[in-house]
């Protein structure tokens, strides 16, 4: 059993939902991140999202997209995010994803990005923009390093795409409840309830909503039915807002603000 299945059977058997955060390594600096990486976790983030930062996304909303800029500009490479997890790793005590586009992974090499991020403490990787049929050499070089590989559900995947998906991914599958790009949204979709339930009826794979969480009672709701909240675009805003000196602190009280809301949720 992989570190990102452990944690989530662990959540299962104590019926918790498990919170996600996501971070954009890098932004404002490499040498930021880690303290910021410890303020989610100490907030209550069960699993991290690290980002790596990329010239074109498609999937990254504003605020995303302005932290990737600044994390590029800062100098930021994927080897040098490798590192930082490897020197970094024993601080934080929770599976870690690194989460990007396919780009970066080709250049530095997919067997070489396998075995590193083994070596490095990671723990599986989502890319975004590489569907099942083209991800056949990246897949099997994170099995054969006990690496997770996992992949998004979009609310209008039909069913019969969605079991082909969740057949070629591993760890949890990450459903995104609105269409577009990553950013906060005043109001969710009433329909995602029922949108995940169909989800598992083809797997049993644990199940992440994220995409415009920005509140406990969002996330509140959320708990309620999934398996996962996933928050980004909030938290990297806190960290856009408030720079490095005053970031960490905000994000603690944020993480717990709705870690807080989540166990209300199924008590």
């Amino acid at each position: 059993m992989t570190g990102i299945a452990d944690a989530f059977a662990g959540h299962r058997s104590r019926n918790e939902a498990a919170f996600v955060a996501y971070l954009t390594a890098g932004d404002p600096s490499l040498d930021v991140t880690p303290e910021l990486l410890q303020a989610l976790v100490a907030g209550g983030a069960d699993l991290i999202e690290l980002g790596v930062p990329f010239s074109d996304p498609m999937a990254d909303g504003p605020v995303i997209q302005r932290a990737a800029a600044r994390a590029i500009r800062a100098g930021t490479t994927l080897a040098r995010v490798l590192e930082l997890v490897a020197t970094r790793r024993r601080e934080l005590p929770v599976p870690i994803v690194l989460f990007g586009y396919y780009n970066p992974l080709l250049r530095y090499g997919i067997e070489p990005i396998a075995r590193d991020a083994r070596a490095a403490g990671v723990d599986g990787f989502l890319c975004v923009d590489l569907p099942p049929e083209e991800s056949g050499e990246l897949a099997a070089a994170l099995a054969r390093n006990d690496l997770d590989l996992i992949r998004l559900l979009a609310p209008t995947t039909p069913l019969g795409r969605v079991r082909t998906i969740a057949n070629a991914s591993s760890g949890f599958l990450y459903f995104v409840s609105v269409l577009g790009v990553t950013g906060a949204r005043s109001e969710l979709p009433a329909e995602l309830p029922e949108l995940v339930r169909r989800v598992r009826t083809v797997t049993a794979l644990p199940i992440g909503v994220g995409f415009g969480v920005q509140t406990p009672e969002q996330a509140r709701w959320i708990a309620g039915f999934a398996d996962a909240v996933i928050v980004g675009s909030a938290i990297q805003r806190l960290v856009e807002e408030h720079g490095a000196a005053a970031a960490p602190a905000q994000l603690e009280a944020f993480v717990r603000s709705l870690k807080d809301g989540m166990r209300a949720a199924r008590a």
